[in-house]
């Protein structure tokens, strides 16, 4: 049986760490881990591994906020942005914005996919408010053996980043 693999992780930022020598440490941090976690649920009638890559990227940069989740209506399953459907017995990886149709990125069954997009959102903590930075980065694949390296010894058939 086939399993759905989704690595997912989240960089973040603040505002005072948008200068160059930033820019290009986050540019230089890896964008893909050995998978780590065991598959946990099922996706589509598949067993499914949501690996977050705990610990692969220092606190500084890394992030520990909960996924945002949801199955929908019509059985697709949402991760953060992205959406993930089967058609014609084939899983499909969509991204969509909120209020949006998605689009398509591509097949999971053929290759693996790297998708990323950024965005920020407000924060109020201590009494203060600023803008908190993300890049959220999803390899995804669906493949008919595990195997803990697959994302560092193959490469994407698929690259994408939102135009946002």
């Amino acid at each position: 049986m086939s399993t759905l693999i989704f690595q997912i992780h989240i960089k973040q930022w603040e505002k005072s760490q948008r200068s160059p020598a930033d820019v290009a440490a986050r540019a230089a941090m890896n964008d893909r881990f050995t998978i780590t976690a065991k598959p946990e649920f099922f996706i589509l009638n598949k067993p499914a591994i949501i690996d977050r890559c705990e610990g692969a990227l220092d606190d500084h940069q890394g992030s520990d906020r909960a996924l945002k989740t949801a199955i929908m209506k019509d059985g697709s399953v949402r991760l953060e942005r992205f959406m993930v459907s089967e058609r014609g017995g084939k899983n499909i990886l969509s991204y969509a914005l909120e209020n949006q149709a998605p689009m398509e990125v591509g097949c999971l069954n053929d290759g693996w996919i790297q998708a990323k997009y950024q965005w920020r959102y407000r924060v109020e903590k201590n009494e203060q408010i600023y803008w908190q930075y993300e890049e959220v980065t999803l390899n995804a694949v669906c493949v008919e053996k595990v195997e803990a390296d697959y994302f560092l010894t193959t490469a994407p058939k698929l690259t994408f980043s939102s135009d946002e």
